[in-house]
């Protein structure tokens, strides 16, 4: 989230010191892997896949035509998270991409009485006479409808290819409820920071807290997966290198968002199988019970 075209972008990955291992092959214990039969979610490893209309399915499953007698909710596609293998896996950072440019077409339409009503900013006055408005006068949706907008066409440029090259993937690897967990509790934490740390009167907008967390969240799962870390760190020293050395962007907001989208990654990623769903709303929860807490922290400083 910024005020001038930010530039978030990411991807890959290598097992942390400690972090849990891999599943093995079923039918080859002595082979590592993070692929899962798409009926049974039984580990196979590349010698056991067999390609099926969505993802893979292990020779049991195949020979047998249903599965392992597994309830048939057990049965359904689930992603490396333990979402649903959708159809489409990218529509939701579709709709995003699409709801962010309606916006900024009616911010180009309204001007910028629309974007003052809607921009994050602490507390200020928007003309002499008029009344203090910001997050510290109860107006807390600023949290949240300044991710949608944007302060010029470079600006939204960079930002939703960002997002549709870092999302999409990211969407299809998670599932879509988690996925949108994850964009907007990091764009929220990301909003929160900013609140938090910048001058009450500096506005701020962008979707880049929120990409800045899909950035993180895919540096987690190229880890988990083992992929070269090096790509990822180079594309993130880069992006800090905009955010810290371009004038007029929400530094705040970026590392917000990135912070924010570690740890809510983490949990996607790394959450035991037998309480997936608990863990990873869990830790969403936290984070913005961490975004409520900055929040108030902040207007009990400005009122």
């Amino acid at each position: 989230m910024d005020q001038v075209p930010g530039s978030p972008h990411g991807p890959q990955n290598q097992e942390p010191h400690g972090a849990q291992q891999l599943p093995v092959c079923y039918r080859h214990p002595d082979r590592e892997t993070g692929i899962r039969c798409a009926r049974c979610e039984r580990p196979i490893c590349p010698e056991c896949m067999v390609n099926a209309s969505v993802g893979f399915q292990c020779p049991e499953c195949v020979r047998t035509g249903s599965g392992t007698g597994h309830p048939p909710a057990a049965s359904r596609p689930r992603t490396l998270a333990g979402g649903t293998v959708a159809t489409d896996p990218r529509l939701l950072t579709k709709i995003l991409i699409g709801i962010n440019l309606l916006v900024f077409l009616l911010q180009q339409w309204l001007g910028d009485d629309f974007s003052n009503r809607f921009k994050l900013i602490g507390h200020a006055r928007f003309s002499m006479f008029g009344p203090p408005e910001g997050v510290a006068e109860g107006q807390w949706y600023r949290l949240l409808t300044a991710m949608f907008l944007h302060g010029s066409y470079v600006h939204i440029l960079f930002n939703m290819l960002s997002l549709w090259w870092i999302g999409a993937p990211l969407e299809a690897a998670l599932g879509r409820a988690r996925y949108l967990a994850l964009y907007f509790t990091s764009g929220l934490a990301g909003s929160a920071l900013t609140y938090l740390i910048a001058a009450p009167d500096e506005a701020s907008l962008g979707a880049s807290g929120a990409i800045f967390g899909l950035f993180g969240a895919t540096a987690v799962l190229m880890r988990r997966l083992r992929y070269d870390m090096r790509p990822v760190i180079a594309l993130l020293v880069i992006n800090l290198i905009f955010t810290f050395g371009w004038s007029n962007i929400a530094w705040q907001a970026h590392i917000g968002g990135l912070v924010g989208g570690v740890v809510v990654g983490y949990a996607m990623v790394h959450a035991p199988r037998e309480r997936r769903a608990l863990v990873q709303y869990g830790v969403c929860a936290l984070v913005l019970a961490a975004v409520v807490v900055m929040t108030m922290l902040r207007t009990a400083q400005l009122t």
